[in-house]
């Protein structure tokens, strides 16, 4: 039983591999959802996760967070899922179920975070996984984990 940080940039694969994940069977928390930050981006809810990661010790949580740093040494893996930079765009602009990533502004910014955010998600990584793989390909490397 381990608690797993899937995290990375928009656009990496991170919502889809946890749904595969979910799909396995996994317990599985998507942080861009129901409440976990502000809805703004911003930091985790940090009593919320506290509380989460105390009670479950075979968790995948999912997410980016300012304050992520913060859990590092509650989750047993931190699996770093990434891709170039035009791929990261190029998912962002054609998905549907999340509008961020669509103006010029937040691509910049996408940009932006892999030149500045995602050195600091590498060195916390326990693993990095090439999101262009397969996502059935992904969530057995992340099944092996567990």
């Amino acid at each position: 039983m381990v608690r797993i940080l899937l995290t990375g940039m928009s656009g990496a694969g991170k919502s889809t591999l946890l749904a595969e994940l979910t799909r396995r069977g996994h317990q599985t928390v998507e942080t861009d959802l129901d409440g976990w930050t502000d809805g703004n981006g911003g930091p985790w809810d940090e009593e919320r996760m506290t509380v989460l990661l105390a009670g479950h010790p075979d968790v995948i949580v999912c997410g980016t967070a300012e304050n992520q740093g913060r859990f590092r040494e509650r989750f047993d893996q931190v699996v770093l899922l990434s891709a170039p930079i035009d791929v990261l765009i190029d998912r962002v602009r054609a998905r549907t179920d999340n509008p961020y990533g669509r103006t010029s502004a937040q691509q910049d910014e996408i940009r932006r975070y892999v030149r500045d955010v995602e050195p600091a998600l590498r060195r916390m990584a326990t693993l990095e996984l090439d999101g262009r793989r397969p996502v059935s390909e992904l969530a057995d490397t992340v099944d092996a984990l567990t």
